[in-house]
């Protein structure tokens, strides 16, 4: 397993497997947020208490649930670096980083807005936003100290212990709303507590946010991968063959 493991932690082998797999995953990706967003947003019931405004769950839910499993993939990435030092992995770290950040950008701000019509503002220090917000310092922290070094290995160190450290905030934004009394709502059942008819949209949505994560990062790992392999033969080759082609 780790023999095969480390075959595709080889960059150049890397950079190809990326390239052949980035557009269908990227198809795949539209066509589902297609499918989520028009049920949800044309399709779908309105909620008896807050109307149509539930239906920003469509774009909050799917982003808040990938921007900590994006952190919790960096951390695996990140374990994986530091314990059998696969340089790859610090550069997969470095690539999904700014996607996670994004990702929780976009939580932050649509449950900002999901929450004025019932808080009466746009913010509060909720512990579920608050720790939220600690999530995106988190990201910006990583990706500031991955480049504020010109050493890639020790860049990658760096950032790596950052990431494992801060993974203690994966749980407490989990379970914020039942370790403390906060505004936000509880953790949606989704098998429950959601209408059928509500329920299927949001889960589209959410395979959608995936797909694009995936399909972002792999995009982003390419580039990593030419920048610092940019003297190897084999980028030399290539762009060869692209300027024939």
């Amino acid at each position: 397993m780790w023999k095969w493991l480390h075959q595709f932690a080889r960059p150049e082998r890397l950079y190809h497997v990326c390239g052949r797999f980035t557009p269908w995953l990227g198809i795949a990706g539209a066509i589902c947020l297609l499918i989520g967003w028009v049920w949800g947003f044309g399709f779908a019931p309105k909620d008896y208490q807050q109307g149509d405004s539930f239906r920003i769950m469509y774009i909050h839910v799917p982003a808040a649930m990938w921007s900590m499993g994006i952190y919790a993939s960096m951390a695996i990435a990140a374990f994986i670096g530091l314990v059998w030092q696969m340089k790859m992995s610090d550069t997969v770290v470095a690539a999904m980083a700014p996607v996670g950040a994004v990702f929780t950008f976009i939580a932050l701000v649509t449950g900002s807005a999901w929450g004025k019509p019932m808080w009466g503002t746009w913010w509060v220090w909720d512990a579920r936003l608050t720790s939220e917000l600690v999530l995106l310092f988190l990201y910006m922290g990583i990706i500031a100290l991955y480049n504020a070094f010109d050493d890639r290995r020790l860049a990658g160190r760096a950032a790596g212990i950052l990431v494992l450290v801060g993974v203690v905030n994966i749980p407490i934004i989990h379970f914020s709303v039942e370790w403390w009394n906060t505004l936000h709502q509880g953790s949606t059942n989704m098998q429950q507590s959601i209408a059928p008819s509500m329920r299927t949209p949001l889960r589209w949505a959410i395979l959608g946010y995936l797909l694009f994560f995936i399909t972002l990062t792999l995009m982003r790992l390419r580039n990593l991968i030419l920048s610092q392999e940019r003297l190897r033969p084999w980028v030399a080759e290539l762009i060869n063959k692209e300027r024939q082609s």
